[in-house]
């Protein structure tokens, strides 16, 4: 369906050529599309978190019984090593948390060779459409850049070679919510404020300003007046001298920045956007009124983002992995997870409490506990023990048969 088409046709934001080209309009008259959200600081730094987190953490292939991590799976290949030849895995599943954060949606084409699934190819989700036929079958149109050879354009894709992961989802839609189209007014109110500050900084932090005079000028005085005092407008001409003559008394026509609240309604915008985003604002450097940046404090916050944030996200993403990169033979011997363990890597105080527990409760062997920080293994360190200091008192001084 090309753009023509469209023409004298509804569309929604989730359908339509508006995502790609022409953006929402706003009730603050700004334009909000992903590269205009994306300017913005507050914008940039939850996605960019989001993103981070996820490629800190490695999406794990195990057996049947969902312990035993199956290494030598073509699937583990994919997911936990490289997709396909031009991204690592941390790039890949970094990309589908930008996606899933700004647009809802992560698509990735199924390649295959031999019958079996050789790679993944992420598609940009502006170019990628979901659509039904007639029998209300689901398959994809993805929209290419056409090359110097003459290929690209529109092409069809098959549900079944296609991993689409969904965010937020509406009962009958096929496709996800996009968070910055749903709080596009947010957004646009976000870039306006930007907007007015820069203009302010641009000039010089000087306002509108009229002279009074109580002489009647003629047009080519008020022309010369004019062009004398607009040498010194500008941020860069900030601060230079002028003489007014003719009884000339200037007279500024302003809104101080702080009476119109500008700062206020700018740090306002973040703790909104990290709203949308489901980012404590302390995690990209915003700290709010009363909020805490220190102790357990921070480590709240942090707990906060990792449940209802990041945890929500890969569940998206492992629940997609389970319908369109298993088979009915197969999602009974596989089972998929990120590790969340990967989140400790930066902390060594709370990675050894961690193993310390882990092992001396008999979870971990400690073959296992070294395997993870990259160590050798050890005489007898394969058998599972458990620290026995509680003992009943009447068994106490009595030698264990």
């Amino acid at each position: 369906m090309g753009l023509w088409n469209w023409i004298g046709k509804p569309f929604n934001l989730l359908t339509g050529p508006w995502r790609a080209f022409y953006g929402s309009e706003t009730t603050s008259g700004e334009t909000v599309t992903y590269d205009k959200a994306m300017q913005l600081d507050a914008v940039w730094a939850c996605v960019n978190l989001g993103a981070n987190a996820v490629k800190t953490l490695p999406c794990l292939v195990y057996g049947a019984d969902g312990v035993t991590v199956d290494s030598d799976s073509v699937l583990y290949e994919l997911l936990h090593d490289m997709p396909n030849v031009d991204d690592t895995a941390a790039d890949f599943w970094a990309m589908a948390a930008m996606c899933l954060f700004l647009d809802g949606n992560f698509f990735a084409e199924k390649k295959m060779r031999s019958g079996k699934l050789s790679s993944l190819i992420p598609l940009d989700p502006l170019c990628v459409d979901v659509c039904r036929d007639d029998r209300n079958v689901r398959y994809y149109e993805v929209t290419e850049r056409t090359n110097s050879r003459g290929a690209g354009g529109k092409r069809k894709i098959a549900a079944e070679n296609m991993f689409h992961v969904r965010g937020a989802i509406m009962p009958g839609c096929d496709r996800g919510l996009s968070p910055i189209a749903m709080a596009r007014n947010v957004i646009g109110n976000a870039l306006a404020g930007e907007k007015s500050a820069g203009k302010v900084y641009k000039g010089g932090l000087i306002a509108t300003t009229f002279l009074m005079s109580d002489q009647t000028l003629k047009p080519d005085q008020r022309k010369q007046i004019e062009d004398t005092l607009r040498q010194f407008a500008g941020a860069d001409k900030a601060g230079g001298i002028s003489v007014l003559e003719a009884g000339l008394k200037p007279f500024q026509l302003t809104i101080n920045p702080k009476d119109a609240q500008l700062l206020e309604a700018r740090q306002y915008s973040v703790e909104q956007i990290c709203r949308i985003f489901g980012v404590p604002p302390v995690m990209i450097g915003h700290a709010a009124s009363g909020t805490t940046t220190w102790g357990s404090g921070i480590e709240q916050l942090i707990l906060q983002f990792t449940k209802t944030c990041l945890t929500p996200l890969l569940r998206s993403i492992e629940s997609a992995i389970y319908r369109d990169l298993l088979d009915a033979t197969t999602r009974k011997t596989t089972v998929v997870k990120f590790s969340m363990e990967g989140l400790l890597r930066g902390d060594s105080q709370a990675r050894a409490e961690f193993l310390s527990k882990m092992v001396t409760n008999g979870i971990y062997t400690p073959n296992e506990a070294r395997a993870y920080e990259n160590k050798g293994t050890v005489t007898g360190g394969d058998a599972a023990i458990v620290n026995g200091t509680m003992t009943p008192l009447g068994k106490l001084g009595v030698a264990a048969e």
